[in-house]
């Protein structure tokens, strides 16, 4: 068993109707959140669910199917999966999470383009044509926050106002003021002159 939660030592809430159950994860709009505030249940709920569909990738390629129709189910049926909100949980995942859904990406690449063996990861996704998961989760996550910035977004009046500009400039050199000459350092009567 995991270590204790931070919120176990919290006191019940009660309501009116009785007081409400206390859980170490839920399902909310398909993002599994945890009383840790950690995503490891999202990630490995995320790639369980990836690996039963690389199971069905390969059948797909033992069957014979062409490379272009495979390449197509991974990116219709399994690439999904592992992206989906990627901009809520992209920055917040370890480094060995990452490292767990780059290598469902690796296996798909694998059995995809058989020639991509004995290749790195790198120039597979090459072959590919494939962005890396982590460069394709952080072009996700400026794509989506960039678009939360245009006024026609339902998210764009949850944003506060911009920052006025005018503070930043006062820091900043202005550019047609003549440069001041350094000031000479004072020579302390104690330092020893060659």
């Amino acid at each position: 068993m995991g270590p204790p939660s931070l919120t176990s030592n919290l006191p019940l809430i009660h309501t009116s109707t009785g007081h409400i159950e206390r859980v170490n994860s839920t399902k909310l709009l398909g993002l599994y959140l945890d009383s840790n505030l950690t995503w490891h249940t999202h990630i490995d709920t995320m790639l369980s669910k990836s690996t039963q569909r690389l199971y069905f990738l390969k059948q797909l390629s033992r069957a014979g199917v062409p490379q272009t129709q495979l390449r197509h189910f991974y990116l219709t049926v399994i690439r999904p999966v592992l992206e989906y909100a990627a901009p809520v949980w992209h920055h917040l995942i370890t480094k060995m999470q990452a490292d767990q859904i780059e290598a469902i990406q690796k296996r798909a690449i694998r059995i995809i383009y058989t020639c991509t063996h004995d290749m790195p990861y790198v120039s597979a996704t090459f072959v590919a044509d494939l962005p890396t998961m982590s460069d394709r989760t952080d072009q996700l996550s400026r794509k989506f926050f960039n678009s939360t910035l245009q006024p026609t977004s339902p998210l764009h009046s949850l944003l506060p106002p911009p920052r006025d500009q005018l503070p930043s400039l006062a820091y900043e050199q202005p550019q047609n003021s003549p440069v001041s000459p350094p000031e000479e350092k004072s020579v302390s009567p104690f330092s020893r002159i060659p």
